[in-house]
Parts: C-alpha cells; sequence; structure tokens
C-alpha cells in the first residue's frame, strides 16, 4: 500500500506512542511537529544515498548567463533536484567536469545530460524507502513532543539500521556499474 506524508508521519508518531495526525494543520503539537520537520527529514534521507527509485536522467536546458569565472555555459537545474549524481556532455551520463552554483550547473559543454536524485512523490516510494523514513521520522520527532533523550537514542540506532537495510535492499536489485574508462583494465586487454 503506497503512504502519502501524513500516513508516513502517523506512523512515525505512533512510534513514539505520540498520537497519530490526519493533516499537518490538525492544530496539535504533533502536527505543528510533522509539519516542521517532515519535508527537510524527506529530503535529507532521499538525497542520502543514490537510490535507484529516485534517480532521473535529464537534458539540461541551457540558460542565457554567463558564468563569473572557469566555465563557459549554464543549464538550469530540474526543480526537483536534489543531489547531483554525475554529469556529462550530450549523449553521455559521465565525464564532465562542472559546478553547481545555486540552481544551476555551470560547464564548458552546451549540452549536458545530468544525472540527479529527485524529489518525489511520496506514493511513489518503495517499502524498504518508506520503513527507513519513518524510523528516521520517530527520531526527530522524539525530543520535541516526548523530550526523552535516551528513547531520542535508541530512536537514531533504529533509524540508522533501517537506512543501513534499504540501501542494501536497494544496491542489490541494480547491475553495479564497472569500471569505465579506466587504464589498467584497458592494459589487460590488449
Amino acid at each position: 500500500m503506497a503512504l502519502d506524508a501524513i500516513a508516513l508521519c502517523a506512523r512515525a508518531l505512533l512510534k513514539i506512542g505520540a498520537t497519530p495526525i490526519t493533516a499537518f494543520t490538525d492544530g496539535t503539537a504533533e502536527a505543528t511537529v510533522a509539519d516542521a520537520l517532515y519535508p527537510t527529514t524527506r529530503d535529507a534521507l532521499l538525497s542520502a544515498n543514490a537510490w535507484s527509485f529516485a534517480t532521473a536522467h535529464v537534458r539540461l536546458a541551457r540558460v542565457d548567463a554567463v558564468p563569473v569565472a572557469d566555465f563557459a555555459f549554464v543549464h538550469q537545474l530540474p526543480s526537483d533536484f536534489l543531489r547531483a549524481l554525475s554529469a556529462g556532455p550530450e549523449g553521455r551520463g559521465r565525464g564532465l567536469t562542472c559546478r553547481i552554483a545555486g540552481d544551476r550547473l555551470e560547464s564548458d559543454a552546451e549540452g549536458v545530460v545530468l544525472a540527479y536524485v529527485r524529489r518525489m512523490p511520496e506514493t511513489s516510494f518503495p517499502p524498504f524507502f518508506d520503513q527507513a523514513l519513518i524510523a528516521r521520522l520517530a527520531a526527530e520527532f522524539c525530543i520535541p513532543l516526548t523530550e526523552n533523550t535516551s528513547r531520542a537514542e535508541a530512536l537514531w540506532r533504529l533509524a540508522e539500521g533501517e537506512f543501513r537495510r534499504a540501501r542494501l535492499i536497494d544496491a542489490q536489485q541494480d547491475d553495479q556499474p564497472g569500471f569505465v574508462d579506466f587504464s589498467l583494465v584497458e592494459a589487460r586487454r590488449t
């Protein structure tokens, strides 16, 4: 079952023994804390790993601006951008020297293909990521709602374990890329 932001927060609140919410505007302390902490916690967890379900490739649109130094072209980052994984010239997904400055990418290539981690709808999260996010939210919500530091520490340990488990599951569903353009591999082939 796909969970939305409210359902994820409600489950995290249940883990700490708090009253679950039905909306971020419930007017309760739980809703206020969830509303304040949820977006940044979600984005931090998404950007903490190159999740296969949150990775996208896009051709960036060029911007009519000139970088201050070092590069020739400026490209606009996507609105759902959280973290860059790699960039390449047109037709390639990596190998480009570039710099991210604010919401733009600067490089010497006219056309840029960006591989990045994106913000996506919660209902698209796989169950293993839901569990990691719920555990992280419970750890984040614990001190503001319960003021219990020992419980918060235990929840942080649980959240770290869930994060490691989610990373392992995510990594097992992809082929791992081999070495590309590595001189020792090329020398061995000849």
